[in-house]
């Protein structure tokens, strides 16, 4: 193809797709950036709440916007609550991660027998709603302890696998100004705040509030069709 022809190719190119180039710079980026993002799990961190192979909805406009991006805040009306789902960066590695807010500003968290105490109180624990192990492999199920867990009204399942070893005891700490502890539901399979310490409100960027899809890629990528469009508890 000589440079004339290459040119006249371009120049096709670009008239065919140059309003779909400007709404994916101009539309999708951003927004995605800052407003509405997803996230796949490949992980069992999370688990019973996040399976892996569940794509989560992000809501980025939660507590804040952001210039696209970029991390840099333009305006907040509100903050992390306790029981939230939120996506963070981890302080070790900045990789993204999806965890749970346990511990807020200012309080002190302490893990006993895997055991919540926040302020020195005990966290409510309860039989677990059948529906939260209805996806788990038959070898999780047969391994694992299952709960429901009581955060300020905000119940939610949990689960611990007493055959590895885990950190069930920890604390107690007090969360800096302007920081959050952070845990995964699946609490002896999870790098969380009791692994790389206090999660900055900086690197917190949305909160995840659903289920969009999921499938099972331990069995050739099965959908799991009730979990779509499930919320998050």
């Amino acid at each position: 193809m000589d440079i004339r022809k290459a040119g006249q190719f371009i120049r096709k190119i670009w008239k065919d797709w140059w309003k779909t180039a400007f709404f994916i710079a101009f539309v999708v980026i951003p927004v995605k950036s800052s407003v509405a993002d997803w996230n796949w799990v490949p992980t069992g961190s999370m688990n019973p709440t996040i399976i892996e192979g569940d794509l989560v909805y992000v809501n980025k406009a939660a507590y804040d916007l952001r210039i696209p991006l970029t991390m840099h805040r333009i305006a907040k009306w509100s903050d992390p609550a306790r029981g939230d789902v939120v996506i963070c960066f981890s302080p070790d590695d900045d990789v993204r991660l999806v965890k749970r807010v346990i511990g807020l500003p200012g309080e002190t968290v302490e893990v006993r027998r895997n055991i919540l105490f926040i302020n020195g109180q005990p966290v409510s624990y309860t039989k677990i709603d059948p529906r939260y192990t209805e996806h788990l492999s038959a070898k999780l199920k047969d391994a694992a302890v299952l709960a429901t867990e009581n955060l300020d009204g905000h119940a939610h399942a949990v689960m611990s696998i007493p055959s590895i070893r885990a950190a069930r005891n920890f604390g107690p700490v007090t969360v800096p100004a302007d920081s959050y502890f952070v845990m995964g539901d699946n609490r002896d399979n999870s790098k969380d705040s009791r692994y790389f310490g206090f999660v900055d409100r900086d690197v917190i960027v949305g909160k995840a509030t659903r289920v969009l899809v999921s499938f099972d890629i331990t069995d050739k990528y099965q959908p799991r069709l009730k979990r779509f469009l499930s919320p998050l508890d």
